[in-house]
């Protein structure tokens, strides 16, 4: 037999950790990838716009005095050079000198404007610096691509103290530092996918080893045989997995219980019934050779009362069985007259009472006098059950059952002449109902044990065992079914008029009050 297959469309523990981290990993690389991307963009700015203001300061430093008093830019090729060392197509410089009449400034370039250096339709500056020699740096494109351009601006006087303005621009283009940026987001993007990669290895790695106990754990339960059931050992499980591992062993040590029961119950079971068995079948082997015809029908009565205890006994054993089982039945308690079922219980067992020249009472829990005669003297059953005298939540039927073993019992081992009481009652808070006898009772050091299958509490006056020891061990069944509980106790006092003076006994069946009825 294979062991089930696991759901489809069920999580294990691997894929809810990648489910859980994973988004979140995701975002918070995202966010770090960003905020990386946005810093190192700003540095490539920062590098390549500082390498664009060396030559913008040093032809800024390099503008003065000719011999006739003009403006000249006295190095303009050394400035050249060093600015288009790497990739001059795209580095342009551009310086220009504009005659200020009056001091006023001009922002257009006029046709007074004179070239001293390098492009003349470079990109003006959107806003005009100031002449202070401030840097403006703005994005342009020029001649179909796009440029980074610094504009500075600053004012001089000629040799004739004549003023001038001098805008000096320098421009790059973005394509370098543009793929500069994005081979660093490359790089980022690359590095963050290796982490990505990394730590789901590391979740499914750390999941595996951690399960590796669990798996050897269900190993060792799949190869185990059915009948050893034996806990299972929890020194190499995780402390987060051994209350369930514990659990489980609670289970097992629950079912082997059970299955113990069980083959105790069906081996008394069957030495129970493999006696009786044997006798009729003697009895049938004798029977079939008679032929005097008063000790076949002497034959055929023994086979007869042997055939009754059988299925008395085999009653008792489906009685057990259902008394015994764990999960209660699907009917619900219902409220019952713990006194009218004591009443029930004494007419049923009255004829066979008499049959033993018993005296079968019941003492009405309403007047707490005897009966007598209960068939005449005792109110109706309906009248009981519109007003509950010793009201309990159970169920009626398995209530009627218990105290019926408890009179059985009684009437079993009484002797001829003895007298039994039943009577119900409601004392410190909880229904009780008694079953007096005056027979032998029992002792207090057996009064445990009777309880037990098969155990035989004693014997009936000149015979040996009576019946198969289960009354009192369903009757228990059925009381702690319904919350209850069934004790022995010694009689206070022998009952009046009874035919000796004997120690005899009181089973005592308990019961919790029905819930608003503890009043």
């Amino acid at each position: 037999m294979h062991p089930p297959k696991p759901e489809r469309g069920r999580f294990g523990i691997r894929a809810r950790l990648l489910t859980l981290l994973l988004p979140g990993v995701l975002a918070l690389l995202a966010l770090d990838s960003w905020n990386d991307y946005r810093a190192l963009r700003a540095l490539v700015q920062d590098a390549y716009d500082q390498s664009m203001l060396e030559p913008v300061s040093a032809l800024s430093n390099s503008i003065g005095l000719a011999a006739d008093g003009s403006i000249r830019v006295n190095t303009p090729f050394s400035v050249q050079a060093m600015f288009e060392a790497t990739r001059p197509q795209y580095k342009h410089l551009y310086v220009g000198l504009t005659p200020l009449p009056d001091g006023q400034s001009d922002s257009n370039r006029s046709a007074s404007e004179v070239t001293l250096l390098g492009e003349s339709d470079l990109p003006r500056p959107p806003v005009p610096p100031d002449n202070n020699g401030q840097s403006v740096w703005y994005d342009a494109v020029y001649r179909g691509y796009p440029v980074r351009v610094v504009a500075v601006h600053r004012t001089a006087l000629d040799g004739h103290a004549r003023p001038f303005r001098i805008l000096i621009q320098a421009a790059e283009g973005a394509g370098p530092r543009l793929q500069a940026q994005a081979d660093s987001l490359r790089q980022e993007l690359l590095r963050d996918a290796r982490m990505v990669l990394v730590m789901i290895l590391l979740v499914w790695l750390g999941v595996s080893w951690s399960l590796r106990p669990l798996e050897r754990l269900r190993k060792s339960v799949l190869q185990s045989k059915g009948s050893d059931l034996k806990p299972l050992d929890t020194s190499d499980v995780p402390h987060e997995v051994a209350p369930l591992v514990d659990a489980v062993n609670q289970y097992i040590a629950s079912y082997r219980d059970l299955l113990d029961q069980q083959s105790q119950f069906l081996a008394d079971a069957s030495h129970q019934l493999r006696t009786p068995l044997a006798i009729m079948l003697t009895q049938a082997g004798f029977a079939l050779r008679e032929k005097d015809p008063e000790q076949l029908h002497e034959t055929l009565r023994a086979i007869v009362t042997q055939i009754s205890r059988s299925r008395r006994l085999c009653e008792q054993l489906l009685s057990l069985a259902h008394a015994s089982e764990k999960t209660l039945t699907a009917d619900a308690p219902d409220l019952v007259d713990l006194n009218a079922v004591a009443r029930d219980v004494v007419l049923q067992y009255l004829t066979l009472a008499h049959e033993k020249n018993q005296d079968l009472g019941w003492t009405d829990a309403r007047e707490e006098r005897p009966a007598e005669d209960v068939k005449d003297d005792a109110p109706s059953p309906s009248g009981l059950a519109a007003a509950p005298v010793v009201p309990v939540l159970a169920r009626g039927p398995e209530l009627h059952e218990a105290l019926a073993n408890l009179v059985h019992n009684a009437i079993v081992y009484t002797p001829s002449g003895g007298r039994i009481t039943v009577m119900a009652s409601i004392r410190d808070g909880m229904a009780l109902a008694e079953v007096h006898d005056s027979g032998p009772g029992i002792d207090k050091a057996r009064r445990a044990a009777v309880f037990e299958r098969f155990h035989h509490g004693g014997s009936s006056p000149g015979k040996g065992p009576h019946g198969a020891g289960l009354g009192l061990a369903i009757a228990r069944a059925y009381a702690r079914r319904n919350g209850g509980d069934i004790e022995l106790a010694d009689l206070a006092a022998p009952d009046a008029g009874a035919a000796s003076s004997t120690s005899g006994l009181r089973a005592i069946l308990r019961l919790p009050l029905a819930p608003g009825h503890q009043g």
